[in-house]
């Protein structure tokens, strides 16, 4: 268990890392939009995120709805910048891997901690972990700066017209979600180096089956 620190460590920070992840995937403030004409969007501002743009409106725009709008995106809507779509495959996969990391990691933390001594398999499972967790901190770091590159150019998006959104802002700042996967990479990284530094220790009795 002495031996095994910085693994403890990196399931920690891969648990929180995790988390992070599946929340700024489910967060719509990815894109912050701000308009000049109110007529619709009645706060001025728009929140656009990976599954669907928001905004509130005073109008009766939506059924049931009159004050908030939401339009989820469609695999239809061609507009739909190439971003947005890579976000939402990227992030699932991150979440997946990152699960895969945390239950590796828990095989082999359980190992140690009962004091199996397949100390090879536990090696590998703390390797594996570790490969699953960077795996998952690169797939949420392609969508996370590609979405910052398109907020710091204030590029527009051709939305459809039953969107009710404009093509282009009058300027555009990064949502809650951008940061809180900046932290996700990192601490996910930081789990995969930490898990992948681990050795066996080397004792006179050691096996290794």
């Amino acid at each position: 268990v002495s031996t095994s620190h910085l693994q403890l460590a990196a399931f920690a920070l891969g648990t929180v890392g995790w988390i992070l992840c599946t929340v700024s995937m489910g967060i719509v403030e990815w894109r912050v939009w701000h308009v000049d004409n109110n007529t619709i969007i009645s706060s001025g501002v728009a929140w656009v995120g990976i599954w669907k743009v928001c905004f509130i409106s005073y109008l009766h725009v939506s059924p049931g709805y009159k004050e908030q709008f939401c339009h989820k995106f469609s695999g239809y809507d061609f507009s739909i910048p190439h971003e947005i779509y890579a976000a939402q495959g990227l992030l699932l996969i991150a979440m997946f891997t990152g699960l895969l990391g945390l239950t590796a990691t828990i095989f082999a933390l359980r190992n140690v901690c009962m004091g199996i001594t397949h100390k090879t398999l536990i090696t590998r499972f703390f390797l594996v972990g570790g490969f699953f967790y960077v795996l998952a901190g690169l797939c949420v770091l392609i969508p996370v700066s590609w979405n910052f590159y398109s907020v710091t150019h204030n590029q527009s998006i051709t939305f459809p017209p039953s969107y009710f959104m404009p093509s282009s802002p009058a300027a555009q700042e990064a949502g809650a979600a951008i940061p809180i996967g900046i932290v996700a990479v990192i601490l996910l990284l930081l789990s995969g180096t930490f898990s992948l530094s681990y050795r066996l220790p080397v004792t006179a009795n050691t096996i290794t089956k």
